[in-house]
């Protein structure tokens, strides 16, 4: 099919890599099947968006509302105003088939401008619980795809209209997924992954390093870890590192996370809907640190779906303290049986083909019907 024939779908994600994850699964999904996909994006997100898989990147002004000060409001206002008249122009010059948003501030321009123009809608929600753009959005849109079973059964005006799917991995977490999980004998290397998500987090530079100090010398000797920090703590971490003599590779961000945390024995992280997801995917036992003051508190109901399926054990950050760090990774090291059955408990709740069924349900609300093979089908 010549690329001028191709059918486009927009796809719109913005505001961290955890938006972007997902959509540039289903990105991958669409063009298997012959699909052209673009990106509708903010500048907070570009920098994560380098090898999405689009024909276009579009950058749309956007704003977050922070506060409920009158003049923020006003600003964000102003700003989502002008970004929804660019998202206006950008699917009159590009007519898409359909447009769908992954959630945040950043995907309500391109939205609201496909509803105006009648253009076919659809949300995804990555959550447990439904973010506050998706819940502006899910009475406009003709679809609402969940991450989570029976997200919105009890809500009968968009109960109808939801569809559940998962939560789509990049294809380098399903690679990892491969990559069984192998419980460390006893006196072998123990592997610690740490992250808080694509933008970092200061509690794990401050908790982790000095639960690794709080550890009997016997176990710490046997630790190996990858910590992804924030620009600001990369130096302190390294450096309680360096005097510990714990080897450690620490960086901002890590492009090959996935594969790393396929060969950890632990992960340390927060719990946003991505990071549950991969963690899920690539069946990996995991401590979560769920963000404390999130509006929606939708990073306490990601972990605790994970935990009550026993692949993961939560704390809330107010006990997440070096001594219980150091606690529960010496019982944890101590069993790798309960290593194990995390594990694979974890795993039990990922879903692989997730981006599979995201794409079916765009092609169904697009009306594009395709005779090409699905992959993995003999045309």
């Amino acid at each position: 099919m010549s690329r001028a024939a191709q059918p486009l779908i927009l796809i719109a994600a913005g505001g961290t890599g955890g938006h972007l994850f997902p959509a540039e699964a289903l990105a991958g999904a669409l063009a298997r099947r012959g699909i052209a996909v673009e990106l509708a994006t903010d500048d907070r997100a570009a920098p994560f968006a380098g090898k999405f898989p689009a024909r276009a990147i579009h950058v749309l002004p956007s704003d977050t509302v922070r506060s409920r000060n009158p003049l923020s409001l006003a600003r964000t206002i102003v700003v989502l105003m002008w970004g929804t008249l660019r998202a206006l122009w950008l699917l009159l010059r590009r007519r898409p088939k359909a447009v769908i948003g992954f959630g945040g501030y950043p995907t309500l321009p391109p939205l609201i401008a496909a509803s105006i123009l009648r253009v076919p809608t659809i949300i995804h929600e990555q959550n447990a619980v439904m973010g506050r753009a998706n819940r502006w959005l899910a009475g406009r849109v003709d679809a609402i795809a969940t991450g989570h079973a029976g997200l919105l059964s009890a809500n009968a005006k968009l109960a109808g209209k939801a569809a559940y799917v998962g939560n789509p991995v990049r294809p380098a977490v399903a690679a990892a997924a491969k990559k069984a999980f192998a419980a460390p004998n006893p006196g072998e290397q123990f592997r610690l992954v740490v992250f808080g998500g694509s933008q970092g987090a200061r509690v794990m530079s401050e908790v982790v390093p000095a639960a690794i100090e709080a550890l009997p010398p016997a176990l710490r000797n046997r630790i190996r870890i990858v910590q992804q920090c924030r620009e600001a703590d990369l130096d302190s971490v390294r450096t309680i590192y360096r005097r510990l003599d714990v080897p450690a590779e620490i960086a901002a961000f890590f492009p090959d996370l996935p594969s790393r945390v396929a060969e950890s024995h632990l992960v340390i992280a927060r719990s946003g809907a991505s990071t549950v997801a991969e963690i899920a995917a690539i069946g990996r036992p995991a401590i979560l640190v769920p963000l404390p003051n999130a509006l929606d508190q939708d990073q306490l109901a990601n972990a605790s779906a994970l935990a009550a399926a026993g692949g993961v054990l939560l704390i809330r950050e107010p006990e997440f303290t070096p001594e219980r760090v150091a606690a529960e990774i010496s019982r944890l090291v101590a069993e790798p049986a309960t290593l194990s059955l995390m594990a694979t408990s974890a795993r039990r709740m990922g879903r692989l083909d997730a981006a599979e069924r995201l794409a079916d349900l765009v092609l169904r609300v697009a009306r594009i019907l395709l005779e090409l093979p699905r992959q993995g089908e003999v045309g």
